[in-house]
């Protein structure tokens, strides 16, 4: 028994060894690189992938997607990737070609695949029946409820041995979605129909106006890029006027001046900031989705509330 007792304590250390060993080989398990095109479909990856996936975003906080100039090194990290995502309908096409240029061979993820979209007509106004597909479909949160969906069955097939993770971590965040968009629906219910107009740079919230009773009116089209006709904001001013459209907003991508040219000559108030392409940086209002439509609905509530 005295000889078996060192041997014991040798085996136990082994033992002990191999399971520390085995550890440290977890905790260094490579993460998942996956890019996504914009901000706020970064967000959603991150929100799914958690600590198994590195995000890399293209299009940071704050930034304007429709006016991207991709740099020779985006393509060489693309190609890097394990996944792609892109908003897709036509709003990040850039970012497939940026991929194949760069040499990525995997699957390019469409976030949006399957959501129900509203039409444009050439001008970039929502229709039902138009020319082409509103791209904004995040602005809906029922939308992007389809987005997590499909991005969390893209990182459980790439990545099948975390594939619980993703999907426990896709249900978690689905759960704080429909409760979001059910305070919204609530508080915006609430108000009178006549009063639930309002202005904004872009025509970016299609999709939050068809969610949630809001009628968006705006200068220009879906692209930051569009330049509104004299006539166009003259015939905006007016309306303004005489429907009493009780605020105007500035979004953060896009430039002030227009709407403020708008408030004055209109005399309608401006109700704040929105966030349309863009999440804020990390210590603004909506350094992520959720607080983003959160920054949203309030700013929106509010200016409408008030009578």
């Amino acid at each position: 028994m005295t000889h078996a007792r060192p041997l014991l304590r040798r085996f136990a250390g082994l033992c002990t060894l191999f399971a520390l060993s085995s550890s440290a080989a977890l905790a260094q398990t490579p993460q998942l690189e996956v890019t996504a095109s914009f901000s706020i479909l970064g967000d959603l990856v991150h929100q799914v992938g958690g600590d198994k996936v590195r995000v890399r975003t293209l299009v940071g906080p704050d930034e304007d997607a429709h006016a991207f100039q991709p740099r020779p090194s985006d393509a060489r990290d693309i190609g890097a990737s394990a996944l792609v995502v892109v908003n897709g309908l036509g709003f990040d096409d850039w970012m497939t070609r940026l991929a194949r240029s760069g040499g990525y061979k995997g699957e390019v993820v469409i976030a949006s695949k399957g959501v129900k979209t509203l039409e444009m007509d050439d001008h970039g106004h929502d229709h039902k029946h138009g020319h082409a597909a509103d791209p904004h479909a995040w602005q809906d949160i029922g939308n992007a409820q389809q987005y997590v969906a499909n991005i969390a069955a893209a990182l459980a097939a790439a990545d099948p041995a975390n594939a619980e993770t993703y999907r426990n971590n896709a249900e978690r965040y689905g759960g704080e979605l429909k409760a979001l968009d059910a305070e919204i629906r609530s508080a915006f219910a609430a108000l009178p129909a006549e009063r639930r107009k309002v202005v904004s740079s872009h025509d970016a919230f299609a999709y939050f106006g068809e969610a949630y009773g809001i009628r968006f009116l705006s200068p220009v089209g879906v692209s930051n890029n569009a330049e509104p006709t004299a006539k166009g904001v003259a015939r905006l001013i007016g309306q303004l006027k005489k429907e009493k459209i009780p605020a105007v907003f500035i979004e953060n991508v896009a430039d002030p001046r227009l709407i403020e040219r708008i408030r004055a000559e209109s005399g309608t108030r401006v109700g704040g900031t929105l966030y349309s392409d863009a999440l804020s940086a990390s210590g603004g209002p909506a350094p992520d989705y959720l607080s983003m439509m959160r920054a949203n609905f309030r700013a929106l509530h509010e200016a409408l509330a008030t009578q």
